[in-house]
């Protein structure tokens, strides 16, 4: 199995919690970063941009945040996209049961997957699985 970093983008703490037990759990990740909202990430990604062995391959995506929310991440994510040079998963993680969110997150060509919260271990490992097939494609 290969190295696989994931981030995870969401303001709910106890959230945060939850899912970084999980990450450790499945024991599929090398490593995990965590952002309360889209701007810290975006800021970080664009730092990062030039050293792509600390860009994520995988990054759960929260759409309601303060700051910069879900959507707004997305929109700047478009604007450094050229600049990056691996090939990034993005899957919204939300707890959000609106169509309209589910119908938006097929709008944007970078997001794989709508996930409903609670995301489970099953997810994770099914995400990482999925990239590593894409992978070879």
């Amino acid at each position: 199995m290969k190295k696989t970093i994931i981030w995870i983008v969401d303001d709910d703490v106890i959230y945060q919690t939850i899912i970084q037990k999980l990450i450790k759990k499945a024991g599929v990740f090398s490593a995990h970063s965590s952002f309360m909202n889209g701007k810290d990430a975006i800021n970080t990604l664009t730092n990062t941009i030039e050293e792509s062995e600390y860009l994520p391959d995988i990054i759960l995506l929260d759409i309601n945040m303060p700051v910069m929310d879900g959507w707004e991440f997305m929109e700047e994510i478009k604007l450094i996209k050229s600049k990056i040079n691996k090939k990034i998963i993005i899957y919204i993680v939300s707890s959000s049961i609106a169509i309209e969110d589910k119908n938006k997150s097929k709008t944007f060509t970078d997001i794989i997957g709508y996930i409903p919260k609670p995301i489970s271990i099953e997810d994770l490992i099914a995400i990482v699985q999925s990239d590593e097939n894409s992978a070879g494609n």
